[in-house]
C-alpha cells in the first residue's frame, strides 16, 4: 500500500468517526432518560393505576435495580458476543419494555415492564466501549467525552423533558415517545453501526467470575470508579436537594422555574468533548486535580447563593455554580472513562459495565446524605456534604498517579 493510499484510508476512517461518535451521543441521550423519568412520574402512574404510595415508589427503585444488573449480567456480553447484534438486541428490549410500560393495564404488569425497561438501559453502557474501540488512542479522550457529552444532557433533559410530555398529554406518552425514538435510533444503527467481534475466550459465567479478579489485578479501574463515585454523590445530593431549596425565599421559583433550571446544567456538558481532547493530550492529571477543585468551588458558592438577599444575584450567583459543578463532575467522568478504555481491549465492556456500576452506588449514597443532610442542617448542610464528596477525590489525585496518564 502506498503512502498515499494509506492517507487516504486514514482520511475516510476519521469521517466515518464523526456519524459514529454523533449516533453513540444520541443514543445514549435518548435511552438514558427512562432511568430518570420515573422520579417525575411517580405520583401521575400511581393515581392512575391507584397504587399505593409504597408501591408507586417501587417504580423508580425496580427501574434502577434493573439497570444495575443489566451492567452486570448484560453489558460483559460485548466481550463474548458480536457487539452490533448484541445492542441491537438489548435496544430491542428496551422498546418493547417501553411499550409495555406506557400500556400496563395493572400495577403489577408496569413493575415488571419497567424492571426490564431499567435492564435494557444497559444498551448505553455498551455503545461507549464500541466507540472507543473504532477511534484510535490518541482520539480516544475525546471520542468519549463527546459521547458522554450526550448521556450527561439526556440525564439533565430528562426531567424537564418528562415533565412537558406529561403536562401536554400523559405518563403513558411519555413511554410511547420513547419507544419511538428508540426506534427509530435502532432503524439507525442498524444501518451504521460497525461490527465488532470481540476477542475473549471464555464462556458467560466465565467472564461474570473474572470481575473480582479485574478489580484485583487493575488499579486505574479501582482508582477512576472510586472517584468518578465520589463526584457522583456530588451530583446526587446536589440535585436531589436543589428542588427543596428553589422554591424558598431568596430563589421563589414554581415548577416550571425549577424545571427551566435544570436546563442551565447543560451547559456543563459542553466541557466533555474538550476534557476528552485534553486528557488525550497528556493532561489527564492536572484535569482531575482542577475538576475536582471545581466541585469543591462550585458547591461553596452554591452555599453562598442561598445566603444572598437579592433574587436575581442569588439565582446568577447559583446558576454559576451549578454550571461550574456539572463541568467538574463531566471532567471526572470523561477522563475515568477514558483511562479504562485504554486498558485491556478483550475486557472493555466488563470494565466499562463495572465502572457504572461502582459510580451508581456513589449515586446511591449521595442521594441518601443528600436527604439526611437537609433534614439536620437544611441547604448549607447539602453543599457542604457534597462538597466533602469532592474533596475525597482531590486527596484521592494527591496522594495516587493512576489513571492519569
Amino acid at each position: 500500500m502506498t503512502i498515499s493510499d494509506t492517507t487516504k484510508l486514514a482520511s475516510r476512517n476519521q469521517l466515518a468517526e464523526r456519524p459514529l461518535i454523533w449516533l453513540g451521543a444520541i443514543t445514549t441521550g435518548v435511552v438514558v432518560t427512562n432511568l430518570f423519568a420515573p422520579q417525575i412520574l411517580l405520583g401521575l402512574i400511581g393515581r392512575s393505576l391507584s397504587m399505593p404510595e409504597w408501591q408507586a415508589g417501587l417504580i423508580s427503585t425496580l427501574t434502577m435495580l434493573g439497570y444495575a444488573l443489566g451492567l452486570v449480567l448484560l453489558v460483559p456480553l460485548v466481550d463474548l458476543v458480536e457487539n452490533r447484534r448484541v445492542i441491537l438486541c438489548t435496544l430491542g428490549c428496551a422498546i418493547v419494555a417501553a411499550l409495555a410500560t406506557a400500556f400496563a393495564p395493572t400495577p403489577s404488569l408496569l413493575l415488571l415492564a419497567t424492571f426490564v425497561l431499567g435492564a435494557s438501559c444497559a444498551a448505553i453502557q455498551m455503545m461507549v466501549p464500541l466507540v472507543a474501540s473504532m477511534v484510535a488512542p490518541d482520539r480516544r479522550g475525546q471520542a468519549i467525552g463527546e459521547v458522554m457529552s450526550g448521556l450527561m444532557i439526556g440525564i439533565l433533559l430528562s426531567r424537564p423533558a418528562t415533565s412537558l410530555i406529561a403536562d401536554l398529554w400523559s405518563w403513558r406518552a411519555y413511554y410511547v415517545v420513547s419507544a419511538v425514538l428508540m426506534a427509530l435510533l435502532a432503524g439507525a444503527l442498524a444501518r451504521f453501526l460497525p461490527t465488532l467481534q470481540p476477542t475473549a475466550r471464555a464462556s458467560y459465567v466465565e467472564l461474570l467470575r473474572s470481575f473480582p479478579r479485574l478489580l484485583r489485578e487493575e488499579p486505574v479501574l479501582r482508582v477512576r470508579a472510586w472517584t468518578a463515585s465520589l463526584v457522583m454523590a456530588s451530583f446526587t445530593a446536589f440535585w436531589s436537594a436543589v428542588a427543596l431549596r428553589l422554591p424558598e425565599a431568596p430563589f421563589g421559583l414554581d415548577a416550571r422555574g425549577i424545571a427551566a433550571f435544570a436546563l442551565i446544567g447543560v451547559a456543563g456538558a459542553a466541557a466533555t468533548p474538550m476534557a476528552g481532547r485534553w486528557g488525550d493530550k497528556g493532561w489527564a492529571r492536572p484535569l482531575f486535580l482542577a475538576a475536582h477543585l471545581l466541585v469543591i468551588g462550585s458547591l461553596a458558592l452554591c452555599a453562598w447563593a442561598g445566603a444572598l438577599e437579592s433574587r436575581i444575584a442569588a439565582l446568577f450567583v447559583l446558576s454559576l455554580g451549578t454550571i461550574l459543578l456539572d463541568v467538574g463532575i463531566t471532567t471526572d467522568q470523561t477522563l475515568g472513562r477514558r483511562a479504562i478504555n485504554l486498558l485491556r481491549p478483550e475486557a472493555r465492556g466488563r470494565m466499562n459495565g463495572l465502572f457504572v456500576a461502582l459510580f451508581f452506588i456513589g449515586g446511591g449514597v449521595g442521594a441518601a446524605s443528600a436527604s439526611l443532610a437537609w433534614s439536620f442542617g437544611g441547604w448549607t448542610l447539602v453543599c457542604a456534604v457534597a462538597a466533602g464528596f469532592g474533596v475525597l477525590g482531590l486527596i484521592t489525585d494527591l496522594v495516587t498517579r493512576t489513571g492519569t496518564s
